[in-house]
């Protein structure tokens, strides 16, 4: 009885130490990378539970000149698929770099189908461009918004296909939020003590101003510290249209941000266009425009 007592027993050993392995391989997820935090939320919001999301950009850096660590392209080589935002300085630099780490993964563009905003549309106050002079920021808008999540539908569903109709209704769950966000934003500024007009120090809301009729005016000169003369300029312009507001991000510096502010009595207001919650962050910019 001993012996087959000991056998019975590495038998069961065995069984569960496979059926506990199995059970592992079972429960891990597969991995989609993308480049920046607001695409992690689109991108849960649709994947639910049958994906792990990873964002290339960490938070307090910026998208334009950030440099991955050994580690992160490490973690990237495990990704199936590369979800980028389209133009953003980081995708220019890395992308080519990127795919070479991890040639089998498949890459998708979720700016496919926007009206992409090219070349200065607001005056040369607020020019920051990349490729092909296009404006790369399309996240910081409801419109876009709707497009990035049916880029992301449809990745995910060429992904993995099996799981479409369960896709499609985290997607259309998403809509309803996106939607939902876009009438409070225009419920707020429809408000007359709204202000039409801003400064920023990083033109992060040129989609934002289009969508709702506002005139986004940049500190920034050619994505470079203004000149004493800009600087000057900026103060004019700030005057003249009555600008209240100067939004700054925490990934640059405040330094003339707080010049124009003490010149014109303007407000500086903290804002993170590059923020996990993206519905929170753009109601909190509308809001900052109301008196």
């Amino acid at each position: 009885m001993k012996p087959l007592l000991i056998l019975y027993s590495f038998t069961l050993i065995l069984l569960t130490s496979c059926s506990g392995s199995s059970k592992k391989q079972k429960d891990e997820k597969r991995l989609v990378t993308v480049t920046l935090e607001p695409q992690r939320f689109f991108a849960e919001a649709i994947a639910g539970d049958k994906w792990n999301i990873n964002s290339m950009v960490p938070k307090g850096s910026s998208p334009e000149t950030y440099d991955p660590t050994p580690q992160q392209l490490a973690k990237l080589s495990k990704s199936d698929a590369y979800l980028r935002i389209g133009y953003i300085g980081f995708e220019l630099s890395w992308m080519e770099r990127l795919t070479d780490n991890a040639p089998h993964m498949h890459v998708f563009n979720t700016s496919k189908g926007i009206d992409l905003i090219y070349g200065s549309n607001n005056g040369e106050e607020d020019s920051h461009h990349h490729s092909g002079g296009i404006e790369p920021h399309i996240w910081n808008s409801t419109i876009n918004a709707r497009i990035i999540a049916k880029n992301m539908l449809n990745s995910f569903c060429t992904l993995d296909k099996g799981n479409r109709s369960y896709y499609l209704k985290r997607y259309d769950s998403l809509c309803l939020r996106i939607d939902h966000t876009d009438s409070l934003i225009r419920k707020i500024l429809s408000s007359p003590e709204t202000d039409h007009a801003f400064m920023i120090y990083h033109p992060a809301l040129s989609y934002f101003a289009r969508d709702y009729g506002l005139h986004q005016i940049c500190i920034e000169e050619g994505g470079k510290e203004p000149s004493p003369s800009h600087l000057q300029k900026l103060i004019d312009i700030c005057k003249a249209e009555g600008v209240r507001i100067i939004f700054v991000q925490p990934e640059f510096d405040r330094r003339n941000a707080e010049i124009i502010a003490k010149q014109t009595g303007t407000k500086i207001i903290s804002v993170n266009p590059l923020a996990y919650d993206w519905e929170k962050e753009m109601i909190h910019i509308a809001k900052s425009l109301c008196r």
